[in-house]
């Protein structure tokens, strides 16, 4: 009796990956009617979804043809339409490439406006169309793409020695040495991890490349309002920016593409919606006052108050109600 107790356990074991290797072997004789069967699967899901999908979000059918246009009207973001969670209502825009007379559209206006959103929609919508999905558009056209090429973001590879500006300039050089004619290229901001008059250089001279050596079909997103000059010389440049509202210092996102220039990036008004203290925005107006207008800035003429020693018992009560959540690092 002792031995059947004390053997079950591994005789139950032993039995179950018996039978495990049965099956096992049995499986293996129909496996690629298995296979059939899963990939089948698989396809009908997938084109369940985008026509459930299409259906429940009022997609429309794309036009797909050898054009290397593309028009999209009242184009929506697939995934931010339905899933906003700042309480606003998302902006349908329109997308016009063709390759006589834009190609290559340079997109400015303020960050947190829309141009990001407007750059990935437009790529997605393009590759839902070439994977025969509808589109969250009132209409569209896409002639075919061979390749989306993108350069967005910024990210380091520290693991291998490149710095964020050498990831950026990796991307870039992929799209220069390998888009053709029938690519789409979306550039987010190109020049920003290095000087100034650096960046903007790099980034103008890509634009050159991509209208007059690959005639590629591009979105430029960025903040060198010096390169929107291209429009002027390049016949299939054209200009667009992102519509903004002034009123009270504060700046309204209007989130609608428009042709034309940005007047300026708004780069404090958006350091103030993210919160920096009062007295560095006055400051940076101050700079930006004194740049615009050639000069060199001048030293703050504001006193600047002596620190004095602050009473331990105070100090840590301080510490306990400004930063309640944060673990004090003294005291």
């Amino acid at each position: 009796m002792e031995d059947k107790i004390l053997g079950s356990e591994e005789r139950s074991k032993a039995l179950e990956y018996e039978q495990f290797i049965e099956l096992r072997s049995r499986v293996l004789e129909h496996l690629a009617h298995i296979q059939e069967t899963a990939e089948a699967i698989a396809v009908l899901d997938s084109l369940g979804s985008l026509a459930e999908t299409a259906r429940l979000f009022n997609y429309t059918r794309p036009v797909l043809n050898e054009t290397r246009n593309l028009f999209i009207r009242d184009g929506r973001h697939p995934v931010l339409d339905q899933n906003l969670t700042s309480g606003e209502r998302f902006v349908p825009n329109d997308v016009t490439l063709e390759p006589e007379e834009s190609r290559l559209i340079l997109i400015t206006g303020p960050n947190m406006a829309g141009k990001s959103t407007y750059l990935r929609q437009t790529a997605l919508l393009t590759l839902m169309a070439q994977i025969g999905s509808f589109l969250p558009a009132a209409s569209a056209e896409i002639g075919l793409v061979d390749r989306i090429f993108t350069r967005i973001g910024a990210s380091d590879d520290i693991a291998r020695g490149q710095s964020t500006f050498m990831v950026e300039m990796n991307e870039t050089s992929l799209i220069l040495n390998n888009a053709t004619e029938r690519s789409l290229v979306i550039l987010d901001e190109i020049g920003r991890g290095t000087s100034t008059f650096d960046g903007l250089s790099i980034a103008w001279s890509a634009a050159e490349h991509l209208h007059d050596h690959i005639g590629a079909r591009c979105l430029f997103a960025t903040h060198y309002h010096e390169i929107t000059a291209l429009a002027q010389s390049r016949s299939a440049v054209k200009n667009y920016n992102v519509a903004v509202k002034e009123w009270n210092q504060q700046i309204i996102f209007l989130r609608k593409i428009l042709p034309g220039c940005a007047e300026k990036s708004y780069g404090i008004q958006v350091a103030r919606l993210a919160g920096l203290p009062e007295n560095v925005i006055a400051r940076a107006k101050e700079v930006l006052q004194q740049l615009e207008s050639g000069h060199q800035p001048a030293e703050s003429v504001k006193e600047v108050p002596v620190a004095t020693s602050v009473p331990a018992k105070t100090r840590k009560k301080a510490v306990s109600d400004a930063d309640a959540g944060q673990m004090s690092l003294f005291g």
